[in-house]
């Protein structure tokens, strides 16, 4: 007697012929993740396991931004799973910091914003990045200096200077996120800006930007005047 076919049978196939027949831009959210996990789990249904993921986590970026450790948690997310869910977003922060290389940073101003967002948004706790630049305002480094709290990340404006020495950048631009979602910038933001820009200058380094990142957008200190 021939045993009755799974629910999802055909399904895996109906999914990757629309991914390609009509694109990705198909796709609900949990589609996405779906797909994504096909890799990790060969023959089961696979949609149960991402409609949970979107409920638990609140959207795909939260997936996305999710650590291991609360992935983990999820029934059926193994190890395998896992991976394959951190590995997206790392991949997407490469290619988007592909666009900014081998020209000048400050005339690619949204391209910047995009890969920023893409890498500190959705981050836990702050992030304090550091983008080095030459004397034509190419990318030398992208480097995360410092990681704090949900609130608070120590800034040193000697450490700045030091590292910018040693890579012999002609001018930088700061880079923090704010977990809270607002991008406005603190008194201490300002603060701590103002004195590594002080500092800086006496060396004749530039500080062409802070840029503060938030998942419901960015703000820039010039473009507020506050530099």
């Amino acid at each position: 007697m021939q045993k009755d076919k799974p629910h999802f049978h055909g399904h895996r196939e109906r999914l990757r012929q629309r991914l390609l027949d009509k694109g990705a831009e198909s796709f609900a959210d949990y589609e996405v993740l779906e797909c994504l996990l096909f890799g990790a789990n060969p023959r089961g249904d696979t949609k149960p396991l991402a409609k949970k993921l979107i409920e638990e986590f609140g959207s795909l970026a939260g997936v996305f931004a999710a650590a291991p450790e609360e992935l983990e948690k999820i029934s059926g997310m193994g190890n395998a799973a896992i991976s394959l869910v951190k590995i997206v977003p790392e991949a997407a922060r490469r290619m988007s910091k592909t666009t900014l290389l081998d020209q000048p940073l400050i005339n690619s101003w949204e391209k910047l914003v995009d890969y920023c967002q893409i890498s500190m948004s959705h981050e836990r706790i702050e992030q304090f990045r550091l983008l080095f630049l030459d004397r034509k305002n190419r990318l030398i480094a992208d480097e995360v200096q410092q990681k704090g709290t949900v609130d608070h990340t120590p800034v040193y404006p000697r450490e700045v200077v030091k590292r910018a020495l040693e890579l012999n950048a002609s001018a930088f631009i700061m880079v923090h996120n704010h977990p809270s979602g607002d991008p406005t910038p603190s008194a201490a933001d300002l603060a701590m800006t103002r004195e590594v820009k002080a500092v800086c200058q006496k060396l004749g380094i530039e500080l062409h930007d802070h840029l503060i990142i938030s998942r419901s957008g960015h703000s820039s200190m010039r473009n507020l005047g506050l530099l």
